[in-house]
């Protein structure tokens, strides 16, 4: 998942840098805020944690979820198959077991018993249900690729809590889809989301787009009842807002913090840091459908004019690392073996002159939206400037950052990825013809080695197809990964029940599991 898409301070009904305890009087005033620690025992106290909010466009659904906000509210309400360990290898949740047959196409699974709020039980059907509607290009899901695999005019049910998928082809490792970001199961029927139902650890409560959710404990749940009786989530866009916010003692959590919030945190005796190493990919994205970087030799050139290592110490202030050109170093289906990607200004000065590009203004796009990115910027306008490239950063609104970012069709261009399987991430951001595939990367030899892989039933052999794959993005894509930076949240020192863990992983945010005091 993306880092969330911040929105301006007067269309997000929450907490800004200057308008924290304004912000903050306003939604007690609404009721939906009391001060932290306040009610009876454990079991009886709200839970708050603040967020980046999405603005008006937020909703309830559960299949829409582009946001580290977005997919809180859904751990919270509801449930899927499977879910993601911190290695992104695949955990059961509402499905008890799964397995395929020989060929790879039908995968037959068995639900564990699970109801949902309105006590009703869910069912296969309810599962066939929300994989047609996250197949649906037209309910806009991330995981839309991955279940558009399902052929389900052959699926079905086959008892109450038995069901057979059948893939159009075949997948050994379609069980990622069953975890996927965007899959949450909903009852048969669901079409509004302005009381929705689950069958998650939560209940709803009431909700604002762009402002606070509030949720309430459901003692029903088949896995974990929450300790706490509410959790409220509080939109806070800055990231300063969110850490006066948890100092204060207004909130318990603050998510998505970076290099000044996090070395101002470790000297806080009432605060305690949650960080996930390496559990964000910090990317260049270089546009290889349009001049310049559709001449292979340039896309070389700033590969190679790049300093790693520098930009790892000052951008991401030591709190990362670098990195080699690949997403996913540490998961499973990382080719570890390939050396660092070292800068050889004098290949890369080479490199330009060959193509007729010395002096060529490269425009490269940013924002604040990532506390890395300007700083980044500007060391990679001096570096390249030493081989003769001159890149101009261009800081674009972060509330509007990726649809500016496409709308401009952009050259080069900032991104980041947090943890995601390694296959996932190159099914859906350098396939070609992909949505996510933003740098225009189309090489059939890829593509047929990943269709190979996903019909490839050895582990170690479908891993060499992998590797063989990743050797070519890393060479061709357009995609830069400069570096790895850490992921980290921060809570109060009377917080139990949490542990750091990368984004997308069931741990992260797992606010089912707090205890205060």
């Amino acid at each position: 998942m993306n880092r969330p898409v911040q929105v301006p301070d007067d269309l997000a009904r929450g907490i800004g840098r200057r308008g924290l305890l304004t912000g903050m009087g306003a939604i007690a005033a609404a009721g939906l805020l009391g001060g932290c620690g306040s009610g009876g025992g454990d079991g009886a106290r709200r839970f708050r944690a603040a967020f980046a909010a999405g603005g008006s466009q937020e909703t309830m659904d559960p299949h829409v979820a582009p946001n580290f906000v977005d997919q809180v509210r859904a751990k919270a309400m509801f449930d899927t198959l499977a879910t993601f360990g911190d290695d992104m290898s695949i955990r059961p949740r509402l499905a008890e077991s799964w397995e395929s047959d020989a060929s790879g196409k039908r995968w037959r699974v068995r639900l564990r018993e699970a109801r949902f709020h309105d006590g009703a039980p869910v069912t296969a059907e309810d599962v066939l249900f929300t994989y047609r509607r996250v197949a649906d290009p037209g309910t806009g899901s991330p995981s839309q690729q991955l279940m558009s695999a399902v052929d389900f005019a052959a699926s079905g049910a086959s008892g109450p809590r038995e069901l057979t998928l059948v893939l159009k082809e075949a997948d050994f490792g379609f069980p990622r889809a069953l975890a996927g970001v965007g899959t949450e199961v909903l009852p048969t029927g669901t079409t509004s989301f302005r009381n929705p139902v689950g069958s998650g650890p939560f209940r709803f409560g009431s909700f604002t787009p762009g402002g606070p959710a509030l949720f309430k404990r459901w003692d029903g749940h088949w896995d974990t009842v929450p300790r706490v009786a509410e959790l409220e989530i509080v939109p806070a866009n800055e990231e300063a807002a969110r850490v006066n916010a948890l100092l204060s003692g207004q909130v318990h959590y603050a998510a998505d913090l970076a290099g000044a919030a996090v070395n101002r945190l470790k000297g806080e005796k009432s605060a305690r840091l949650l960080s996930a190493p390496r559990a964000t990919a910090q990317q260049i994205l270089l546009s290889r459908g349009r001049e310049p970087f559709s001449d292979l030799r340039l896309v070389e050139a700033f590969q190679l004019g790049i300093d790693r290592a520098a930009l790892a110490r000052i951008a991401l202030a030591g709190q990362g690392e670098p990195g080699n050109d690949l997403f996913g170093k540490g998961l499973d289906g990382y080719p570890a073996d390939l050396p660092p990607r070292e800068r050889d200004a004098d290949r890369a000065r080479a490199l330009v002159r060959e193509a007729g590009a010395d002096g060529l203004e490269v425009p490269l796009q940013t924002s604040t939206l990532d506390a890395a990115w300007e700083p980044a910027a500007a060391l990679i306008a001096r570096q390249l400037g030493e081989i003769g490239l001159k890149v101009v950063p261009h800081t674009l609104a972060a509330p509007t950052y990726f649809s500016e970012m496409k709308e401009r069709r952009s050259v080069a261009a900032f991104n980041t990825t947090s943890t995601l399987p390694v296959t996932t991430f190159l099914e859906q951001r350098l396939r070609g013809g992909a949505a996510r595939n933003l740098t225009g990367f189309a090489s059939g030899e890829f593509d047929e080695l990943l269709d190979r892989a996903r019909t490839t039933r050895d582990d170690a052999a479908r891993a060499e197809l992998l590797h063989r794959a990743q050797r070519i993005a890393r060479d061709e894509s357009g995609l830069v990964v400069w570096g790895f930076s850490d992921a980290n949240d921060a809570i109060s020192a009377d917080v139990r029940g949490l542990r750091a863990a990368p984004p997308n992983s069931h741990d992260w945010a797992r606010f089912d599991r707090v205890a205060l005091g």
